[in-house]
């Protein structure tokens, strides 16, 4: 065995080197290591192989690119104004036989033609020929969304509708105000419904027509709704923070167990009002609570509410709970409806186009009592909208800031203060995002 050992190290004294440092490596604590006798790779001889390779005949390499076939995908957003025709069009597609069937279709109808704003994806040979066609959109709040799907088969297309759920997914994203709260969510490519949310959320601390500030900025957590991968649509505002002056406004949604979902304040207080500021989802204000220059009669005279410029068409949505005391017509208000709220308070939404509530019905904060127009004395569509007290009219933008926030339960507080805790880190990294988008 010896004998063996050493004549292995006088052929190979590279591995003496490698005994030695597993030697060294054992140490004194009894571990030991395992060194290589084999043959050092450096020793072993090298063999060069040669070998010709014949390349395939052109003419072969032009057969087998022709049998090869490759599909393409393309996506765009269904116009009102698209035809069969046009829309395979703008897809790139050129397949009559795909534009006729949709056509006739019930589904593609139903589902495709005519309709604006709906998520379209084509799979097209690479002759430009339809292969698959897929729309979706969400016909409703629900958690589903509906997939139209029309397939070219042997023995010609196919169609039909599928419902499938919607999956949400969170986004962050924040903005700097420099004009208005709609630029600013321009800017930052931030969907109009959550800058409405947003103005709704902080209305009863920050007066988003008159308050806010160049350089005011902005923080927001947001689900949006999939289908398939794509968005679809935006869902609910999670958590936001806002800067007003100076000021730091922060809010997160939060339901507690069998009850309505609200926003609070991080801390834990409600920030639902008695009272909504603003009767349409956030507008402008043509007219304020002061003596005007009266349009109509050319004289100074108090004007006894607001003035919200909007489409005729726009929603009026009462702005607080209550009974119906009026709906009808009444002089220079032309369509009006008069809500009767908790003791002597009251609020009227005039120049209606369309009233859609009735005398004694009643009213949840939020539910819509009718269209915006210019009937009566109006010299354009807008919303006047009046707050009484006692029939003492009052400034209607001073009212919700007025009434009292209700916190969150003892029972739901665990559970509120671990969201709140989650949502501070969320609101933190979409302010990151916000400064690194604004550089």
């Amino acid at each position: 065995m010896l004998t063996q050992l050493a004549d292995t190290i006088q052929r190979h004294p590279k591995r003496l080197t490698a005994l030695v440092a597993a030697l060294l490596l054992g140490g004194g604590g009894g571990a030991f290591a395992v060194a290589s006798f084999a043959p050092d790779p450096s020793d072993l001889p090298v063999r060069e192989v040669l070998e010709a390779v014949q390349p395939l005949p052109l003419v072969e390499q032009a057969e087998a690119l022709d049998t090869h076939r490759f599909n393409l995908f393309r996506s765009d957003l269904t116009r009102s104004s698209d035809t069969a025709d046009t829309l395979l069009k703008r897809l790139g597609l050129n397949d009559a036989a795909a534009a006729a069937f949709l056509r006739n279709d019930a589904n593609a109808r139903i589902g495709l033609l005519g309709r604006a704003g709906r998520n379209v994806t084509v799979e097209a040979s690479d002759m430009n020929e339809l292969l698959k066609l897929q729309a979706r959109w969400s016909p409703d709040d629900g958690g589903n969304f509906q997939r139209l799907v029309v397939e070219k088969t042997p023995q010609g297309f196919a169609s039909r509708i599928e419902t499938a759920a919607l999956t949400a997914s969170s986004r962050l994203a924040g903005g700097i105000i420099r004009s208005s709260l709609f630029a600013a969510t321009d800017d930052a490519r931030i969907p109009d419904g959550v800058a409405v949310q947003l103005a709704e959320m902080f209305a009863g601390d920050i007066d988003f027509h008159r308050a806010l500030r160049k350089g005011d900025r902005f923080s927001v957590v947001y689900e949006t709704l999939e289908a398939d991968g794509e968005p679809l649509r935006t869902g609910r505002v999670l958590s936001a923070e806002f800067v007003n002056d100076g000021k730091t406004y922060q809010a997160m949604w939060f339901q507690e167990p069998g009850q309505k979902g609200a926003y609070y304040t991080l801390d834990g207080q409600s920030l639902r009002r008695a009272y909504l500021t603003s009767p349409v989802a956030f507008s402008r204000i043509t007219s304020g609570f002061a003596m005007r220059l009266h349009p109509i009669m050319n004289k100074w005279r108090a004007h006894t509410g607001v003035d919200f410029a909007a489409p005729t068409g726009t929603p009026a949505r009462t702005v607080g709970d209550g009974v119906v005391e009026f709906a009808g017509t009444q002089n220079g208000y032309g369509n009006i409806v008069i809500v009767k709220h908790r003791g002597a308070d009251s609020t009227a939404y005039a120049h209606l186009s369309r009233i859609n509530v009735r005398r004694g019905q009643q009213l949840s904060q939020g539910d819509i009592v009718g269209l915006v127009g210019s009937t009566g004395w109006a010299t354009g569509p807008h919303l006047h909208f009046e707050f009484r007290v006692n029939g003492v009219y009052r400034d209607p933008m001073t009212i919700a800031r007025q009434t009292e926030a209700v916190p969150v339960s003892a029972a739901a507080r665990p559970a509120f203060d671990k969201l709140a805790a989650s949502m501070r880190v969320q609101l933190s990294s979409a302010a990151t995002v916000q400064q690194a988008s604004a550089q």
